[in-house]
């Protein structure tokens, strides 16, 4: 299974985490950071949550097809893709199709006092 973590980290945070891969030639799974938990979920609306459950492990789709299965507006469906693609969490093929390269998504954030 293949599987993305979203989190909830700072840029700084990120970049060091890459200079250190880069250093040391060892990768982690999978990871797109959010800055903030705001950011998170403005991204993450209920609807795109549903986009990506529904584009788990199917692989490449049209925008319309990826429609029909959540039984949404082709036009709704293709403004959230763009913002999935926006953020790094949808990706494209050359043929123009939409995947969801992953099988599971774990999300991973604390909140703690201020």
């Amino acid at each position: 299974m293949s599987m993305v973590t979203l989190e909830v980290r700072s840029l700084a945070d990120t970049l060091s985490d890459v200079a250190q891969a880069m250093e040391t030639g060892k990768t982690s799974a999978p990871r797109l950071a959010f800055e903030t938990p705001e950011l998170l979920f403005k991204t993450l609306t209920g609807k795109r949550w549903e986009l990506l459950r529904t584009m788990a492990g199917v692989g490449p789709m049209t925008i319309r097809e990826a429609a029909r299965r959540v039984g949404r507006d082709v036009k709704a469906v293709h403004g959230d893709v763009h913002a999935l693609l926006d953020a790094g969490i949808l990706d494209k093929t050359a043929e123009g199709r939409i995947v969801f390269p992953f099988d599971a998504v774990h999300v991973d954030f604390m909140l703690k006092v201020a």
